[in-house]
């Protein structure tokens, strides 16, 4: 089992990517943030390395407003030769990275300008890591969205426009279960239509789930049944439930005990990204209760 985390890390030695605001967003300015952002990237590959880490989610502002029609600047082409070094470091040491669009990349929004635009995130998403030459188990993963008042009718409008998308894309593309409008069990019709592999979110499926989809194990299993080979390694998302905050919330540290309880049902072959806003913390937290564990 691998475990991982998100976009940062925390610490005296903080490693963490930039982004600026709209009016900055000269191509010059453009082009520092993106080769700033990528040194940033060597040296997160560094500290995982050194803590036996394999699992990685990038920032989605590695390339600041990449998808906007601001960004002129041909990002790929002038640091191929940082991409392929940065990437060959992360192959070489069998890190794998993925990256998740913001909440406004949406495939099934009645607004069709929405739509195209939520296209070009999901192309610059996919051109990060083609960019950095990473095979296509390290995916870029989506929600579907709202439901616009006909969940079904919105679900088709999803598979619709997801077969329209080229297949760069759709060879990374995963999704997953949400917190209030779509179940695992919605996601896995869609993938039953389309052949995405579908990411099993713990606490989404606490929050919302039909009646009959009761047992997260079984809901893993069929998750897990929809990732090919050329997908690679089952991914799930899990965190846990902030105290007293809105239902959803990610805590702020993964109780190490609480976790270890829920990953011994777990398949053995399986990745796991820890949301959580303690970041690498958790993780490394995890590892010394599981050392901790072998000691007693």
């Amino acid at each position: 089992m691998n475990i991982g985390f998100v976009g940062m890390i925390l610490g005296e030695n903080e490693i963490k990517m930039k982004s600026c605001i709209l009016k900055n967003a000269s191509c010059q300015r453009l082009q520092q943030l993106a080769e700033f952002n990528l040194n940033v990237l060597d040296q997160i590959l560094d500290y995982l390395i050194e803590n036996d880490v394999h699992l990685f989610r990038i920032s989605s502002c590695a390339v600041p407003f990449a998808s906007h029609e601001v960004c002129k600047l041909n990002w790929q082409n002038i640091l191929s030769d940082k991409f392929s070094k940065v990437g060959k470091k992360a192959l070489k040491n069998e890190i794998r990275l993925s990256m998740h669009p913001g909440q406004y990349t949406i495939l099934c929004s009645e607004n069709e300008d929405l739509t195209k635009r939520s296209v070009l995130e999901l192309s610059y998403h996919t051109s990060y890591l083609d960019a950095l030459g990473m095979p296509s188990s390290c995916k870029v993963i989506l929600h579907i969205g709202g439901t616009y008042k006909d969940k079904s009718k919105t679900m088709e409008k999803f598979i619709e426009n997801y077969e329209k998308l080229p297949q760069n894309i759709k060879n990374r593309l995963v999704i997953e279960n949400d917190d209030r409008c779509y179940t695992v069990e919605d996601v896995l019709y869609i993938s039953s239509k389309t052949g995405i592999p579908v990411v099993f979110d713990y606490l989404h499926f606490l929050l919302n789930h039909y009646e009959n989809e009761k047992d997260p194990l079984e809901r893993i299993e069929k998750c897990r049944a929809t990732w090919k080979k050329k997908d690679g390694t089952q991914k799930i998302h899990y965190s846990q439930q902030a105290e007293g905050k809105k239902l959803g919330s990610h805590s702020d540290f993964i109780d190490p005990e609480q976790f270890y309880e829920f990953a011994k049902i777990l398949p053995k072959e399986i990745d796991v990204m820890f949301e959580v806003k303690d970041k690498n913390f958790s993780v490394l937290n995890y590892y010394d209760f599981i050392k901790n564990i072998g000691t007693i």
